[in-house]
């Protein structure tokens, strides 16, 4: 019971890991040949592949997939040198300085690549003005630049790979070459460099893909010269479309067909050398009866199904036609807007009438009908209060001044006594009159 719940959780957690791995590049791939505008997957439209075809029209991506290879290959050979040479330096190294040496030969993997790319151009900007050279020198070009600015951290990977394969190398057979009097050269061409082709090898295509898809370090170096990571991140700006899903599956394509190829001639080494290691020695006088090629190997399998899955999607791409779809799928998208339009219309009718009501409420709540007299008006049916709440002490109040009046001119109203300023000097009873 344990072992079978475990072998269930095994499986449940290795298909989480893949789906978490694998799923983004399944789901972007599906979208390239969507007819949708923008990558999506759902709701799905029509089968399309034109994005493909102007993805090979677009010459901004041309040009940066072209950039890359020269950039990459560059790297490679540079970065695989020095990795190689910093192998053997730190196999041949005095022990005590071993661990130096290597803690040296691995700090720019420890650097952020937007410093490497910065001191990479400050650098030989400084040496191209000691030199006295130009703006357009060699060491100004875009490509040198970028190349020496990713060798300096993918030398270190590679180095990686070289040293876990080079400490497997038996220094007795470099020594055994020197007595028989072959010369340091001769030894390390004719016996080292042939075992370390596989690790020579596998840190090419690191360094390759390493460069490939490098951003860090080279939108600071790339000059004139954009690679294709740079124009992706440009065009992303402004948009993505499933052009780039559709480069993105090409590159997926090619990485699973690379990989199953190299799977299928690994285990057909294999089996080889099994069935030689097996054979009798009446059979190694004769002609060893060598396995098929599909014997025994699955990678071979799959790789055959990639490669006719491959030939069919493109010959289903030459003679498929998604016009009608397309038309179709346009038409009902038209539809559909213009019953949006009808829609949000017939809400905004809605909200207007709402409103009117809601206003006329309003008006109803305080003007009431018993409230207005026949023939008089709002203004008029205003009540009049009898008082007068302006400010400045009623000093400018209606009925503060005298005037004339429909009933007669009104009595006028006494002062008090002693009111005035001064001690009552200019009260006008204080002053006699010659009568």
């Amino acid at each position: 019971m344990n072992n079978s719940f475990l072998r269930v959780s095994i499986w449940v957690y290795l298909v989480i890991f893949f789906l978490y791995l694998l799923g983004p590049l399944v789901i972007m791939s599906v979208t390239a040949f969507n007819s949708s505008a923008f990558p999506r997957m759902t709701p799905w439209e029509c089968l399309t592949f034109q994005w493909f075809g102007e993805l090979f029209q677009d010459q901004r991506i041309l040009n940066g997939i072209k950039n890359s290879l020269i950039i990459g290959a560059g790297t490679v050979v540079l970065s695989v040198a020095m990795g190689l040479a910093g192998a053997l330096m730190l196999t041949q190294i005095w022990p005590k300085l071993r661990a130096t040496y290597y803690t040296i030969i691995i700090a720019p993997i420890l650097i952020p690549g937007v410093v490497l790319g910065i001191s990479t151009l400050v650098f030989w900007d400084r040496i191209n003005r000691m030199l006295g050279l130009g703006a357009d020198s060699v060491l100004s070009n875009g490509i040198f630049l970028t190349v020496i600015g990713q060798s300096t951290f993918i030398a270190s990977y590679c180095m990686l790979v070289l040293v876990a394969r080079l400490q497997r190398y038996d220094i007795a057979l470099t020594e055994a070459a020197l007595d028989l009097g072959a010369s340091h050269a001769q030894a390390f061409r004719k016996i080292l460099l042939p075992f370390m082709r596989p690790a020579i090898a596998s840190a090419a295509v690191l360094a390759f893909l390493a460069s490939f898809e490098n951003y860090n370090t080279t939108t600071f170096t790339f000059g004139g010269y954009p690679t294709l990571t740079i124009e992706l991140a440009q065009k992303v700006r402004y948009g993505i479309t499933p052009s780039i899903s559709a480069l993105a599956f090409i590159i997926v394509a090619l990485t699973v067909f690379f990989a199953l190829l190299n799977e299928a001639k690994l285990k057909r080494q294999e089996l080889v050398a099994a069935a030689r290691k097996q054979a009798t020695v009446e059979e190694l006088a004769g002609k060893i009866k060598l396995p098929s090629f599909f014997a025994g190997n699955m990678a071979a399998v799959l790789l055959v199904v990639f490669a006719v899955a491959t030939i069919t999607v493109v010959g289903t791409a030459t003679a498929y036609d998604p016009g009608q779809c397309i038309a179709n799928v346009k038409e009902q998208k038209q539809l559909e807007a213009e019953q949006r339009i009808q829609e949000l219309r017939k809400q905004r009718e809605e909200q207007r009438l709402r409103r009117e009501e809601e206003r006329k409420q309003r008006f109803e709540g305080v003007f009431e009908p018993g409230d207005l007299q026949p023939g008089s008006t709002e203004e008029e049916a205003e009540p009049d209060t009898g008082t007068n709440n302006s400010g400045f002490g009623n000093v400018f109040a209606p009925n503060a001044l005298g005037g004339d009046s429909d009933e007669g001119e009104a009595e006028p109203e006494t002062p008090p006594a002693g009111n005035g300023g001064f001690g009552g000097a200019f009260d006008p009873n204080s002053l006699q009159s010659d009568d």
